[in-house]
C-alpha cells in the first residue's frame, strides 16, 4: 500500500511539474516557445533513442517511450525514480559484491557438465552459462501438491535441526501456520541452533509490527526485514524479495509457492480453495540455495566471514537419476533469467507444455513463444485462478486470453478457487517449480528463486498434480473470452503500463 502511495505521489509530482513548467513557459517565455518546444522534442528523442539502443525487451520499454515522447519532464522523472538505475542503492551494491565474492563457492562437477554437453541438455547449459549456480545429480526431490501437505513435512524437518535454520519468505503472518513454526524456532534457538529469518518488508506490511524483527531477537532468533520501506530510498523500493526458502543444516531445503500464512494451508482462505505447492530437496543442490540466502543476508549485515561452514557434505548417494539446479533471479542483472528459463522450456517442448500461474501478464516474447509452440503441435495448457485475488491484475491476465486462445493455447480457470502455484512441466522430461509468476513483477523486478529439474522421477508427481487440477478447472471457449469494446480498451491501457508498476 505504501509503495503504491509512493508511486502515486511521484506520478502526481511529475504531472504538476510538467504542467506547471508548461504554464510558466507560456506566461513568461512565449517569445521563445518555438525554440523551447524544439528543445523538448530533441531531449525526448535522445532519451528514446537511448532506450531503443539498449533495449532487450522492447515491450517492457514501450511505456517509457510513450510517456517521454508525450510528457518529456514527467516521463524523465518517472524513468529516473522508477527505472533501472541501481547505482545509488547501498544494499544493491552489497548484493553485487557478495554475488561476485561467493562465485568461488559454487563449483560445477566437470563430469556432470561433460555429461550434459554430450546429452545436449540445452536448458541446463543455459543456466550453467548465464548464472553462477551448478547442476547436481545426487539429490532426492519430493513434491507436495497443496500447502497443507507441505506444512507437516516442514515442521518435521525443522524439529530435526542441529546446526542452523535459514528462512527467507515474502510473507509471514501470525496465525496457525506461523505460530507452529515459531514455537519450533524458539526451542531450537534456545538449544544453540543458528536461526535466521529474512522476510520482505513490503510483503509483511500490515501483517507484522514494524519492530517484529527486534521482537524475535529476544528469543535468540536473528531477523532481517529486507529492503525496509522508506520514502527516500528511490527506485529500489520496487524490488522485493519474493523468494520462499527454508534451509535446514544444509541437509534439507524447501521451496515452492507457499508463504508462511494460514491461507497457504487452506485455513481461512478468502478465495476458495488455495491451490499451491511445495518442494523438498535433499542432496547437493541445497548448496545453491544456501549461497543464495547468505548473499542477501550478508549484503544486509555482513555477518559471515566463511560460508563454507554451512555446506553439508553428503557421504551417501540418493537413488534419484536426474539433474537438479536451484537458481536465483535478481533485478540487477541484464539477463532476465526467470523469463528466459520459461521461454527456453516453451521452445524445447515437443509434445506438451503445462503451466500453472496466478498471474498472466507477459511481454511479446513470451506471447510469441507460447503461440509458436502451439502452432508446431505442442499441447499448451495454462491454468489460472477462477477466483482472483486482485481484480485489476486479473483484468490484465484476461486480456491475454484471446490472442493465446486464437493461436491454439488452451486456457483453464481453476473453478475451486485461487491458483498460486508457479509450475512449468513439459514432455515428462523437465519442470520448473518455484516462486516466479508469469508477470512483470516476478520476471523483471523481484528477487525470485526456481528449481529446474530434468529427467527426475518426481516429474510424475507434478504431472499427476496437473491432471487433478485440470479436473477441477474449466476450459475457456470462444464465448468465455469475448469482451466488449469498453473493456477491451481498459485492458489495453492496463497492459500498456503494466511494466511500470
Amino acid at each position: 500500500m505504501l509503495n503504491a502511495i509512493k508511486r502515486a505521489l511521484i506520478v502526481a509530482f511529475g504531472l504538476v511539474l510538467q504542467f506547471g513548467f508548461s504554464i510558466i513557459i507560456r506566461l513568461f517565455f512565449y517569445k521563445y516557445l518555438g525554440i523551447i518546444n524544439l528543445t523538448y522534442c530533441l531531449i525526448s528523442i535522445l532519451i528514446v533513442l537511448g532506450l531503443l539502443k539498449n533495449s532487450t525487451r522492447l515491450s517492457n520499454d514501450l511505456p517509457w517511450i510513450i510517456l517521454i515522447l508525450i510528457f518529456p519532464i514527467f516521463g524523465t522523472i518517472l524513468l529516473i525514480t522508477l527505472g533501472k538505475n541501481y547505482s545509488k542503492s547501498k544494499l544493491l551494491r552489497n548484493i553485487f559484491k557478495y554475488e561476485n565474492e561467493y562465485k568461488k563457492h559454487l563449483v560445477q562437477d566437470p563430469k556432470i557438465e561433460k555429461e550434459i554437453q554430450e546429452k545436449e541438455l540445452d536448458n541446463i547449459e543455459y543456466l550453467l552459462h548465464r548464472t553462477d549456480h551448478f547442476v547436481s545429480t545426487n539429490n532426492r526431490v519430493s513434491y507436495y501438491d497443496f500447502g497443507e501437505k507441505f506444512y507437516p513435512e516442514l515442521l518435521k524437518e525443522l524439529k530435526k535441526a542441529k546446526r542452523f535454520i535459514f528462512l527467507e519468505y515474502f510473507i509471514i503472518d501470525e496465525g496457525v501456520m506461523w505460530n507452529g513454526i515459531l514455537e519450533i524456532l524458539k526451542e531450537k534457538a534456545s538449544q544453540g541452533v543458528d536461526v535466521r529469518i529474512m522476510y520482505d518488508d513490503m510483503g509483511t506490511l500490515a501483517l507484522l509490527s514494524t519492530n517484529y524483527a527486534k521482537e524475535l531477537e529476544q528469543f535468540g532468533i536473528k531477523c532481517i526485514s529486507f529492503n525496509k520501506l522508506s520514502p527516500f530510498r528511490g527506485i529500489f523500493m520496487n524490488n522485493r524479495d519474493h523468494r520462499k526458502m527454508t534451509i535446514i543444516d544444509g541437509k534439507v531445503a524447501f521451496s515452492g509457492g507457499v508463504n508462511l500464512s494460514d491461507e497457504y494451508i487452506n485455513i481461512n482462505s478468502p478465495y476458495g480453495i488455495w491451490k499451491d505447492n511445495g518442494i523438498k530437496i535433499e542432496g547437493d543442490a541445497i548448496w545453491n540455495m544456501t549461497v543464495m540466502f547468505l548473499t542477501l543476508w550478508n549484503a544486509n549485515i555482513q555477518e559471515d566471514k566463511d560460508i563454507q561452514k554451512f555446506k553439508y557434505s553428503f557421504d551417501h548417494s540418493f537413488k534419484e537419476d536426474g539433474y537438479v539446479i536451484p537458481y536465483g533471479v535478481a533485478p540487477l542483472h541484464k539477463d532476465l533469467i526467470g523469463e528466459d528459463v520459461y521461454i527456453n522450456m516453451i521452445n524445447s517442448a515437443k509434445k506438451y507444455l503445462y503451466i500453472m500461474t496466478p498471474y498472466l501478464i507477459i511481454d511479446t516474447d513470451m506471447v510469441n513463444a507460447l503461440c509458436r509452440a502451439s502452432k508446431r503441435g505442442v499441447d499448451v495448457r495454462i491454468i489460472v485462478p477462477g477466483i482472483p485475488d486482485k481484480k485489476i491484475v486479473y483484468t490484465q491476465t484476461c486480456s491475454f486470453f484471446k490472442i493465446l486462445h486464437d493461436h491454439g493455447v488452451h486456457i483453464y480457470k481453476y473453478t475451486n478457487g485461487f491458483v498460486h502455484s508457479k509450475v512449468f512441466l513439459s514432455d515428462d522430461k523437465r519442470a520448473v517449480v518455484g516462486t516466479i509468476n508469469m508477470d512483470y513483477r516476478s520476471l523483471y523486478l523481484h528477487f525470485e528463486n526456481g528449481i529446474y529439474m530434468e529427467q527426475v522421477s518426481t516429474l510424475k508427481e507434478i504431472y499427476k498434480d496437473f491432471e487433478n487440477t485440470l479436473k477441477d478447472s474449466k476450459k475457456l471457449e470462444d464465448e468465455d473470452i469475448r469482451t466488449g469494446f469498453i473493456k477491451s480498451i481498459w485492458q489495453a491501457i492496463l497492459r500498456l503500463f503494466a511494466p511500470l508498476f
